[in-house]
């Protein structure tokens, strides 16, 4: 069982950040083609500094009418491009306050198509890598993403979910599933826990997954976030659990 994980919440998209951090040891900041502006971006790297969690963008398809959740059509150039630009319009933000980014996690649409397409993921890579190489890239637990970011030698945090479900080949239920999210505190708690201290998943199907966890994913969109913040921290820490950022411990 891993004594420490990171606790990642995807903030600056529109929602109560503030009260979201207390509990976070990193954020993943929407970079504005999905939510966001410049103000917000400001703001959620202030609350970062103000609270020590760490810095990630939270790159997108240019997609704000659907929430960067539907799947776009771009070349693997576009993808490289357009993910590239939005890791250095938050790290030009955050220079300002003199911060400094940590990891970049794709959201959405992006984040799961790069979970199951090379082509994707390895735009997605090479573009993390291609603007700082010291940067950990965060992918779906066992995907094509952390694959890409191993083969151009960047650190890679694999990333298991609080309140969403799994497919039996270890995908996220499809939001368009109904029951895709994980809306009981109890439950979400009992999945942190089986994943956290047993390395397992109960597929939405009733397989059970084996799953590398690095960092665990919670949604700040939600309204009820801050609620599972402080819940999931204290049930992990109740297990003897360190909640930490991974820049000094995520292993390739």
């Amino acid at each position: 069982m891993p004594r420490r994980i990171d606790f990642n919440c995807d903030l600056g998209e529109g929602c109560d950040d503030a009260a979201v951090m207390p509990f976070i040891s990193s954020a993943s900041i929407a970079c504005g083609l999905h939510a966001g502006d410049a103000e917000t971006m400001r703001r959620t790297v202030a609350l970062c500094l103000q609270h020590g969690v760490a810095i990630g963008a939270h790159p997108s398809f240019d997609d704000r009418q659907g929430f960067g959740r539907r799947e776009l059509q771009c070349s693997a150039d576009e993808i490289h491009a357009s993910v590239l630009m939005q890791i250095r319009t938050l790290s030009g933000i955050a220079d300002m306050q003199d911060a400094r980014l940590a990891h970049v996690k794709p959201h959405g649409a992006l984040y799961n198509m790069a979970a199951r397409d090379a082509r994707i993921a390895d735009a997605i890579a090479g573009a993390v890598r291609d603007f700082d190489p010291k940067l950990i890239l965060y992918g779906l637990a066992g995907s094509a993403l952390t694959t890409a970011g191993q083969c151009v030698g960047l650190r890679v945090a694999h990333e298991v979910f609080a309140e969403r479900r799994y497919e039996a080949d270890g995908r996220l239920t499809p939001r368009s599933q109904p029951d895709a999210v994980i809306e009981d505190l109890d439950a979400s708690l009992a999945q942190v826990r089986s994943i956290v201290r047993d390395g397992r998943v109960i597929a939405r199907t009733g397989e059970s997954l084996a799953l590398r966890a690095d960092t665990l994913c919670l949604h700040g969109d939600r309204a009820d976030a801050a609620q599972f913040a402080c819940a999931v921290r204290q049930a992990l820490q109740a297990d003897g659990i360190e909640i930490a950022a991974p820049a000094s411990r995520v292993e390739t």
